[in-house]
């Protein structure tokens, strides 16, 4: 029998010898040396470090300059030298519109360009995008399906650019700002129904949230307001019912979605606080209500004042916005920035966002100028584009900081931006998720 129990022992240990015959080698690991490093916006920064990224992931982060043993058929780590770089989480923009740029002819563009236009322009916005230090963004409205190919080739790694939250189109009634065929001869365009976001009434309301749902968005984008950019001069205060509001918050949460309004008049902020959304973009001509009603809530505050200029600046020149929009952007643009530096005085909770789209893509960090001018402090703006940012995007275990466990997504600049806020628009090295797309 002394024969069976060799047997049996050779049986019972031969999982073990093939589970370490098949056992495969780590992931290359990725050394990055930084000069300066912010890994956790809102703390004090570190001196010189060592990041460590494996399989796209941050391993560690260890002070100094440190050096890794390998193991036996280990591959050397990939060295990236940032040391003469201050290095920081990558930036994230809430409010985009990545397959489009506005222009003097850009209603004529409407009735002439295809989503087979949108998706390829697309593809370039997306990459000046990322090389401009924005490693996430929400597209908050676009017509078609572009924004969703552009999203999955990202993802798949077919084209470089940004992580992109989708929304699809913005929920809007008939003839509100979101509706495209706004100002067009009937014509030319069908009528629009709940595909295209456009709904009158609760039921229809709820049913234009589910079809961005069943079309692949991961928030819902809804126009509680007037807007500057559409063909009417219905003004930019409140344009739903407070029931359809209602509805299509409780829908989109329903269906594990965030719910962002854009919002410009007091009216349809206060409105659309009341019914619950995540956030407020613009939040042009907030008063003291709405104010206290962002601090009741917990809602983010989107500012957007980088279009707010964008329109000033443009509402200047003879013929660029057609009738109807001049004076809008004329007032607005002027009174975001004022707005947004009480909100942030008051409390109010801020995620980044410019609007872009509306304004040059890549430009993106001007916003912080223009923060830090209204008085919100350099360190807060960062936090605004990463710890906050990331929170409202519902990714905060994924990105926002850099710590273990979350992903490789960083940036270098050539000094420190919490000392000199410009510093975030030269961006020299830029990392998602472990892939390098600038190299220093």
């Amino acid at each position: 029998m002394a024969h069976l129990s060799v047997l049996w022992a050779l049986i019972a240990l031969a999982p073990v010898v093939a589970a370490q015959d098949t056992a495969q080698p780590p992931a290359p690991a990725t050394l990055i040396y930084c000069g300066g490093l912010l890994d956790i916006p809102g703390q004090p920064p570190r001196g010189a470090s060592t990041i460590l990224v494996r399989d796209g992931r941050i391993e560690t982060i260890r002070e100094g300059r440190v050096v890794i043993a390998t193991a036996d058929g280990e591959a050397a780590p990939t060295i990236i030298d940032l040391g003469e770089s201050f290095v920081l989480p990558g930036l994230i923009d809430c409010h985009t519109h990545i397959t489009g740029e506005y222009s003097r002819d850009g209603r004529l563009r409407r009735v002439v360009e295809t989503d087979a236009d949108a998706a390829i322009a697309s593809t370039v916005f997306a990459r000046r995008t990322l090389e401009a230090g924005f490693t996430t963004i929400r597209n908050v409205g676009s017509s078609g399906d572009a924004a969703f190919a552009l999203r999955d080739a990202i993802a798949r790694g077919i084209v470089p650019g940004p992580r992109v939250l989708v929304a699809g189109s913005s929920i809007t009634p008939t003839g509100g700002h979101s509706d495209e065929t706004l100002g067009y001869r009937d014509e030319l365009f069908d009528v629009p129904g709940a595909s295209a976001g456009v709904g009158d009434g609760p039921a229809a309301c709820r049913q234009a949230v589910r079809a961005q749902v069943k079309r692949g968005a991961d928030v819902i984008k809804l126009t509680a307001t007037g807007g500057v950019l559409s063909n009417t001069a219905a003004g930019v205060e409140q344009q739903f019912f407070a029931d359809e509001l209602a509805a299509i918050v409780e829908t989109g949460h329903l269906l594990g979605r965030k719910v962002c309004a854009h919002a410009h008049g007091t009216t349809g902020i206060l409105a659309a606080l009341r019914a619950g959304v995540d956030s407020i973009e613009h939040g042009t001509y907030l008063d003291d209500t709405a104010i206290a009603l962002f601090i009741d809530t917990g809602a983010f505050l989107v500012p957007t004042i980088h279009a707010g200029k964008f329109v000033e600046e443009k509402a200047r020149e003879d013929g660029y916005f057609p009738a109807p929009v001049r004076p809008k952007a004329a007032a607005v643009g002027p009174a975001i920035q004022s707005s947004f530096g009480r909100a942030y005085k008051a409390g109010v909770r801020i995620a980044f966002g410019t609007d872009v789209g509306v304004g040059k893509h890549g430009t993106n960090a001007l916003e912080f100028v223009y923060m830090t001018e209204a008085g919100m402090p350099n360190d807060a703006a960062i936090v605004s584009a990463t710890l906050n940012a990331a929170e409202l995007c519902g990714l905060a275990d994924q990105i926002g900081s850099l710590e273990p466990g979350k992903q490789a997504d960083l940036i270098a600049v050539p000094r420190s931006p919490l000392d000199d806020i410009t510093a975030l628009q030269d961006i020299r090295f830029v990392m998602k998720g472990g892939t390098v797309h600038v190299t220093p």
